[in-house]
């Protein structure tokens, strides 16, 4: 077996750094959709809905989209249906195929805490970067995702 190529003390530094970066963020990001009575993940679902066409995805399209499984989506949508954010319908072209469908409601709270949560992106990432540095995080962060993403 060959020996493992090792991250070189910089290439540790730099993985540590992104992965700190990851959590901090995405918990900070949380913590403030938490005061709104959402999730991160409930976040993502509604502005996959608020994007798409009719405001309405595919199940396995929005699992594909925010990278869940369809059991773990189901779930989180379950939960999104309780409190009135979205509906489930079913596919009429396929009578396998479910719907999940934005609510006036979830399309007001999208409304309501997009603002809030850009501020956040924007506080915690963006506006600590020049632009050369976030031109640079894009496109560092294309490969790895196409690479990922199978393209």
């Amino acid at each position: 077996m060959a020996e493992p190529r090792w991250l070189s003390p910089q290439e540790q530094r730099a993985w540590r750094a992104h992965l700190a970066a990851h959590r901090l963020l995405t918990h900070r990001l949380d913590r403030d959709l938490q005061e709104h009575g959402l999730s991160f993940n409930d976040y993502e679902i509604l502005v996959n809905l608020s994007e798409s066409p009719e405001r309405r995805m595919r199940m396995s399209d929005l699992a594909e989209a925010t990278i869940q499984s369809r059991s773990r989506l189901s779930h989180q949508i379950s939960r999104m249906e309780t409190a009135g954010l979205v509906v489930r319908e079913n596919c009429e072209d396929d009578r396998r195929g479910t719907f999940a469908v934005l609510t006036e409601q979830g399309w007001d709270t999208i409304q309501r805490v997009a603002p809030e949560h850009v501020a956040g992106v924007r506080r915690n990432l963006i506006d600590l970067l020049s632009p050369e540095q976030v031109a640079a995080m894009e496109e560092i962060y294309r490969p790895v995702i196409a690479l990922l993403q199978g393209k």
